[in-house]
């Protein structure tokens, strides 16, 4: 438990220093900041996109369900009072 309080205090203060970090940028060199971010943003969806569609065009498709299993009969009442007779009747 402490060491995810440790991951998740780092994950928040590297994002804090991240948001300060862009503001900098963004302020000091704003178009290269933007085109840059842009660049990126675009890249990461069209390799997502590229990721999704790869998968989809080598995956095979699934087998066919062809086999369904039929419903075993659940036994009923009347039919364990018939197989208790049929031994009572076996008995000499």
């Amino acid at each position: 438990m402490a060491n995810d309080r440790a991951i998740g205090g780092g994950i928040f203060a590297g994002s804090v220093i991240g948001i300060i970090v862009y503001g900098l940028l963004i302020f000091y060199f704003p178009l290269i900041v933007l085109e840059i971010t842009a660049f990126v943003a675009v890249l990461v969806l069209l390799a997502i996109l590229a990721w999704i569609g790869y998968t989809m065009a080598t995956t095979p498709p699934p087998e066919p369900i062809t086999d369904i299993p039929e419903p075993t009969p659940s036994p009923t009442s009347s039919g364990a009072a018939t197989a208790s007779a049929g031994k009572e009747e076996q008995k000499p």
